[in-house]
């Protein structure tokens, strides 16, 4: 479960923030010797806000609009402090507005993800307060409050990225652990299906054997070896087979050619349909081929084909007696089924 505040809930208490600070600031707008400074303190105040808020960009201020509020914190402070007079009779109401405006500016900068310049911010705000009014005025003007405002959204940013980063690496070992789990689960579905299918295949042919004691006859010997090229096809070439080529590999067999099914992958991709047509046309293939030896063989994906077929057979002795000098065996078949029908 997700809980997340809406961007503009805090954008907007933000801005409300910052024209409270402008409200004191025109309320107090008599105190300073002249109001311009203050004025043109509070239309950059806004500027920086402004743009510093909106429009919504990235998370992290660029470098660029982190270095302009810093140097905007600047300029306010030193443009409206010079029309305040430090110990002057009227004393500084709500003229030092500046300094929670600052507090709001640098606050946002280091909740954006520059807390470097934001305690930038906050020390030039300190020494600044210090040289011209007084240590006292550190407390008195509120520049502690502003520095504790940064303070916590320091504190609030680094509890927020570390739960972030604990919430993504619960997620990484949840879906590991999903998939090992899954894996482990298809592994024995596959093991049982697998150990079911060889039993069903195998225990007519043990049965005999049993009771023959192990005295089979010639036929019975062979077809105990063509049960065991299909129980082998079964593990070796599993997407290569249906009842077609099962029919066909095992009459191929049973004429006395040697058949190899080898599924290495690349058929996962294909539809039932791309799937029924290769494995139907391997069928056919095997049927009509008169070879000693049948190789089928899956090609990995990223290729036009999908299955190739090869067929062999030795030359025999009438060949080699009429000056065939190669004993390398012949190519009878060459087929390269299609992944995409044509």
């Amino acid at each position: 479960m997700r809980i997340a505040v809406p961007r503009w809930i805090i954008v907007g208490l933000a801005g409300l923030f910052a024209a409270y600070a402008i409200v004191l600031g025109i309320y107090a707008i008599d105190i300073p010797r002249t109001p311009y400074p203050a004025i043109a303190g509070m239309a950059l105040f806004a500027i920086v806000v402004f743009m510093t808020l909106f429009p919504f960009g990235p998370p992290r201020m660029p470098l660029w609009m982190a270095a302009f509020a810093l140097s905007s914190v600047a300029a306010i402070t030193l443009l409206v402090s010079s029309a305040i007079d430090p110990h002057g009779p009227k004393g500084f109401g709500y003229s030092t507005w500046y300094v929670g405006g600052v507090g709001i500016i640098l606050t946002i900068v280091c909740t954006r993800g520059r807390p470097p310049w934001a305690w930038a911010g906050v020390i030039f705000l300190a020494i600044h307060t210090a040289s011209w009014a007084g240590p006292i005025a550190l407390v008195n003007l509120g520049v502690v409050g502003s520095a504790s405002w940064v303070l916590v959204a320091y504190v609030i940013r680094r509890t927020l990225m570390g739960a972030a980063r604990d919430a993504r690496r619960f997620t990484i070992a949840e879906r590991e652990t999903t998939d090992w789990q899954a894996a482990q689960e298809a592994h024995v579905t596959e093991r049982q299906f697998r150990l079911g299918q060889t039993s069903s295949m195998a225990v007519r042919m043990l049965e005999t054997i049993e009771l023959r004691h192990g005295n089979l006859t010639a036929n019975e010997r062979a077809e105990s070896l063509n049960t065991e090229g299909a129980i082998r096809d079964e593990i070796r070439g599993r997407k290569l087979l249906n009842d077609a080529v099962r029919d066909e590999v095992m009459d191929a067999r049973r004429r006395g050619t040697t058949i190899t099914l080898l599924d290495e992958g690349g058929l996962d991709d294909l539809s039932e349909a791309d799937l029924d047509r290769i494995l139907g046309e391997l069928a056919a293939a095997i049927r009509g081929t008169d070879a000693d030896r049948v190789i089928a063989r899956t090609v990995p994906e990223g290729t036009a084909v999908a299955v190739t077929v090869v067929g062999l057979y030795k030359p025999d002795e009438h060949a080699l007696a009429l000056g065939q000098d190669s004993l390398d065996d012949d190519v009878a078949l060459w087929l390269e089924i299609p992944r995409v029908a044509t």
